[in-house]
């Protein structure tokens, strides 16, 4: 199975979404651009709303089929580790192998001796196009790289074949997940780390690092742009390199978690892509969930009186809601708007306050963060937060569907598209 240059992770709380997502992706398909659809949903999300991974899968089927998708797509096992990865298997055909708990944990010794001596050829001065400054190899570093992430590269071989023995060679898709990390991987990290990857037999089509800056949920990138870019560049040279050098997949792309919003940055993203010819994964999660209120929010009556009472519910909740995503959310609880205000706003100022527009003087990004990680409260609401979604489904299918066209897509591929899209 192979993942196409250009793909896209559309992840949707409450699976509803799965045709305004892919209308959006048609959009981008029409003056012949083609990214990849693959919805992705983590075992947390599905353990707070009640769903299974099949709901996933049906949602990507139901809208593949309503709207005559004919190129490809998936359904992402996003963040999974040995410990629920079974869960997924029947219906997943990419999977996010996600080691953030083996960070930290160091292989033994005769391990990490080992990897140095099958990789000393390494040593001495790297030149790779694109990094201005040469890599120097040592022992001393590949040792101190291999402690650092030999066990998470080898824990995740162990799930890669364990998926490899369900599904069968060459039938699903893995990404490597370094992005939750403590520190941003340095380009010789990345180098002995994609030469990990290949030493565990592991086919991985992306790979999603850990950058330097924060890539809070729904909000733009935090951190200096250029820095940004310098990384993001380095990354594609050493993938560039490593496939050639360790013969790892010729598709092998990066992958940016929590991509969704990050504006400030995509310019540079597409940029770097056009001049490397190199693909991109993007997850783009929460959006779609924030979306949704919007778009009840702007339908008034009982959308707006559900949305109202989402937030009032879930200020009374905020160290419950907040603790799970703490390291991927920076909310000033002061900037919040208080629950009475809230209750008495028009859907046009829930609006304003919410959509993800840094031009707009009612934008509150406390707000927006407050709410992204506040679906479980929705979720509670059962049938009628639900029911409010097939009631307006017009409304904020197209507001789901504009987001992601408008404010992703076109942003991030911006290189990529034809320039009539521009205009």
């Amino acid at each position: 199975m192979h993942l196409e240059k250009y793909s896209l992770g559309v992840g949707d709380r409450f699976g509803r979404q799965g045709q305004a997502q892919l209308r959006a992706i048609i959009r981008a398909r029409d003056p012949g651009f083609l990214v990849i659809p693959v919805w992705n949903k983590s075992y947390r999300e599905h353990e707070i709303i009640g769903t299974t991974p099949c709901d996933v899968r049906e949602e990507a089927d139901c809208a593949v089929q309503s709207l005559g998708w004919k190129d490809a797509y998936h359904v992402d096992a996003d963040h999974i580790g040995m410990q629920n990865v079974g869960a997924f298997l029947s219906s997943s055909d990419f999977f996010t192998l996600d080691v953030a708990n083996f960070k930290g944990k160091t292989a033994p010794v005769e391990e990490i001796d080992s990897f140095v001596r099958r990789h000393e050829d390494l040593i001495g001065r790297l030149e790779l196009q694109g990094i201005q400054n040469p890599l120097f190899i040592d022992q001393d570093s590949m040792r101190k790289v291999a402690s650092r992430y030999l066990c998470a590269i080898q824990e995740a071989g162990r799930i890669y074949r364990h998926i490899l023995a369900f599904k069968g060679e060459g039938l699903f898709i893995a990404e490597i997940s370094m992005d939750e990390t403590d520190e941003p991987q340095s380009p010789l990290d990345m180098v002995l780390i994609l030469a990990m990857v290949a030493d565990e037999g592991i086919h991985a089509q992306t790979i999603a690092p850990k950058f330097t800056g924060r890539f809070n949920k729904g909000i733009d990138y935090v951190g200096d742009p250029n820095r940004f870019e310098e990384e993001f560049r380095s990354d594609l040279a050493v993938i560039e390199y490593a496939i050639e050098r360790f013969g790892l997949p010729k598709n092998l792309k990066m992958s940016v978690h929590s991509g969704s919003d990050k504006f400030s940055i995509y310019p540079s993203i597409s940029k770097a892509l056009y001049d490397f010819n190199a693909g991109l994964h993007l997850k783009t999660a929460g959006t779609t969930w924030l979306e949704e209120l919007i778009g009840l929010a702007l339908s008034g009556s009982e959308g707006l009186c559900v949305v109202r009472e989402i937030y009032t519910n879930a200020l009374g909740r905020f160290d419950e809601l907040c603790a799970p995503y703490a390291p991927v959310i920076s909310i000033d609880s002061t900037r919040l708007p208080r629950a009475e205000e809230v209750m008495d706003w028009s859907g046009e100022e829930y609006a304003a306050a919410l959509r993800h527009d840094p031009d707009c003087l009612e934008y509150n990004l406390h707000f927006r963060q407050m709410l992204h990680v506040s679906y479980k409260v929705a979720a509670e609401m059962g049938r009628r937060y639900l029911d409010a979604l097939s009631a307006f489904e017009e409304v904020v299918g197209q507001n789901v569907e504009a987001n992601l066209f408008k404010r992703h897509i076109r942003r991030v591929f911006r290189y990529q598209m034809d320039c009539s899209e521009w205009q």
